[in-house]
């Protein structure tokens, strides 16, 4: 068991919930873009300079929470495929 900021205890459930509200922080709007563009997950990945992964890709479409790192890759994989220029707060609300 390992205690909370306030003190008490956490069983393994609580501590798998509490990292999961961290993680998963809802659909961001990349994927309401690439659906408007008409891009695939596998067209960011082939569009990349950069090793992009399409697990990267779904990571960052469900909203599970990315390093500052893999946010640019998809950044600039997004900006390279579609031809436009966006910015992270275009793709992330985190």
């Amino acid at each position: 068991m390992l205690a909370s900021a306030d003190g008490a205890m956490l069983d393994g459930r609580q501590r798998r919930m509490n990292s999961e509200i961290e993680r998963n922080l809802g659909e961001q709007p990349i994927g309401r873009l690439m659906l408007e563009l008409g891009l695939k997950p596998h067209d960011l990945v082939a569009a990349s300079t950069e090793q992009v992964t399409h697990k990267m890709v779904s990571r960052a479409c469900k909203g599970r929470r990315l390093t500052p790192h893999v946010q640019m890759k998809i950044l600039n994989a997004l900006n390279r495929a579609s031809g436009k220029t966006y910015a992270l707060s275009d793709l992330f609300n985190y």
